[in-house]
């Protein structure tokens, strides 16, 4: 039986090394059907070239700016819509795959017509044996958007497959139909929150989101931390937050995500604490 056809985009600004090991990762997947597309974000480090000369069979389109995330998928989701694969998969640049990752994804998502998103389980580059993403929990309401698993050893815990109500953009397998159901991605919001946008979107419009565990990245997450904690970065979060909340609640709800707010922010100095604090200790024998 012929496999599901699916387009991979990987999105590029300026970061030529790690879309070249990304791109050599892809290149060694089980999963026949399927083809790359490559958008450059207006890159100045040669990485169109680079890519072209290592990996010809990758399709290239060069934005000339930076589209940020939601502009330079929307690149390469126009020319799925517009070439008629069955799925299309979001993949961050500084990620590397399972060879079989796509396999379980694309075998979780033919279980039910239902599944509109499917997620791996996402773990640290660095350390493979610590989860990033497992699942994940959105509400809305409180602007509450948290990662299942975060720094936790990968012992077992989270190796059920789940109904989830959110998937990071980081890697994300999405039906073609949810594309033409709800749209692209959102490209108001400037940095963040575009992917719980479109996992609220696909919701509403009926679709399920599915966390599986068998299919596996590694991301290339700041050193040894979970993200660096930076002022600029928590101000684009919020930023993002206020339109998400704006987008998707009533305001009626609005003082639900004020007193979130107000809290994270009187928690700063320990967020700042979570955020730079080690990954467990590595297992020895």
């Amino acid at each position: 039986m012929l496999q599901p056809l699916v387009a991979i985009i990987v999105v590029n600004w300026n970061r030529r090394d790690d879309t070249l090991e990304c791109l050599d990762s892809l290149t060694k997947i089980h999963y026949s059907n399927c083809r790359i597309i490559m958008v450059d974000n207006g890159s100045t480090d040669g990485s169109a070239e680079a890519v072209r000369q290592r990996f010809p069979d990758v399709k290239i389109f060069e934005a000339g700016e930076n589209l940020r995330f939601a502009g330079g998928n929307n690149l390469g989701l126009k020319d799925v819509l517009a070439e008629g694969d069955d799925y299309c998969l979001l993949l961050n640049n500084d990620t590397t795959v399972h060879p079989d990752f796509l396999n379980h994804l694309v075998a979780a998502a033919q279980t039910d017509e239902r599944i509109g998103l499917v997620g791996p389980k996402i773990l640290y580059h660095h350390r493979p044996d610590v989860i990033w993403f497992a699942g994940g929990v959105l509400k809305p309401a409180w602007g509450y958007v948290r990662h299942y698993g975060l720094r936790q050893l990968d012992d077992g815990r989270f190796d059920e497959r789940l109904t989830v109500s959110f998937l990071t953009g980081c890697c994300l397998l999405i039906r073609r139909e949810v594309l033409e159901k709800i749209g692209l991605l959102d490209e108001g919001f400037y940095l963040y929150s575009e992917d719980a946008d479109f996992c609220l979107r696909a919701v509403k419009a009926g679709y399920k989101l599915i966390y599986e565990p068998e299919a596996r990245i590694y991301h290339k997450v700041s050193q040894s931390t979970g993200g660096a904690y930076h002022p600029a970065k928590w101000r684009r979060r919020y930023q993002s937050l206020f339109r998400l909340i704006a987008k998707h609640t009533s305001p009626l709800t609005w003082p639900l995500f004020a007193l979130n707010l107000v809290w994270e922010l009187i928690s700063l100095p320990v967020n700042a604490f979570f955020q730079t604090k080690k990954l467990p200790p590595a297992k020895t024998e």
